[in-house]
């Protein structure tokens, strides 16, 4: 399903905004719950049906970053409205528009295509059905990992007790020689821990997305950013697969969800 470019939206003419395929073939309003206040409503084929709500056939363009956060956040929303309403649903990109065609009014454009594309969005949603997306963020204290390399890590601490008994110069430049041998120690850790995490948290999901890593929060760096897949059934084993790794000194772990499955439709 492909945007309106500007060209098409500049020439006016209704259309559909669409929010999600829902795994149910009720027609419904859901509310005055859209983007700037509009009413939300279903386009059924079968047992699928589109959340829509009318619109003019241009795109949702604004410069006012206040303005595109309030679209986005009104979008989530109906998206979680219908989640929790049908309990299956299959998220769709901000800013997808539906617009009449050849002399097909916007709506039967819609039908047309969940009747076209009806078997691969009922796959969909049949893989999906009492999954949720959770995420999982993964921080560590480079500070207390460093103390805890100089334990382990004979160079190190050769280092750090060379630098407490000798003079203010050649001490710098041990300084220097440590933060070069912590950097060299804590890359290959991070890539090791990863991979540990990694498997461990795969054992409890159907499904994993890694996402960008975030910039850190204080003292806490971010070294591991997923998206998961799995039934809502089974988050509490991977709430307490999670509570493992959070108890490791010098490590700490965000676990939010549920959500509908944005990060897995494609899938």
């Amino acid at each position: 399903m492909q945007q309106d470019d500007k060209t098409e939206a500049q020439r006016g003419g209704q259309g559909r905004y669409l929010y999600c395929i829902a795994g149910s073939g009720e027609r419904v309003s859901l509310g005055a719950i859209g983007i700037d206040g509009h009413n939300v409503y279903t386009i059924p084929y079968r047992d699928i049906c589109a959340v829509v709500h009318e619109c003019p056939a241009e795109l949702y363009q604004s410069t006012n970053r206040e303005v595109v956060n309030c679209w986005l956040l009104a979008h989530q929303k109906v998206v979680d409205e219908a989640w929790q309403r049908w309990g299956t649903v299959l998220p769709v990109g901000f800013d997808t528009i539906v617009m009449d065609k050849d002399g097909v009014g916007t709506e039967d454009n819609v039908r047309n295509w969940l009747q076209k594309d009806y078997d691969n969005l009922k796959d969909k949603i049949e893989k999906l059905r009492g999954k949720a997306e959770y995420d999982v963020q993964i921080f560590w204290s480079p500070q207390v990992i460093a103390q805890n390399l100089t334990k382990t890590s004979p160079e190190i601490r050769q280092l750090e007790e060379a630098i407490k008994s000798q003079p203010r110069g050649i001490a710098y430049l041990n300084k220097q020689k440590l933060e070069g041998a912590l950097k060299k120690e804590l890359e290959p850790k991070a890539d090791q821990c990863f991979r540990d995490f990694y498997e461990r948290i795969r054992r409890h999901v159907d499904n994993i997305v890694v996402e960008k890593t975030k910039l850190s929060v204080q003292d806490a760096q971010m070294i591991m950013n997923l998206s998961c897949l799995l039934p809502k059934d089974k988050a509490a084993e991977l709430g307490e697969e999670l509570g493992k790794i959070n108890a490791i000194d010098g490590f700490s772990v965000r676990f939010t969800g549920p959500w509908p499955p944005y990060s897995f439709v494609g899938t």
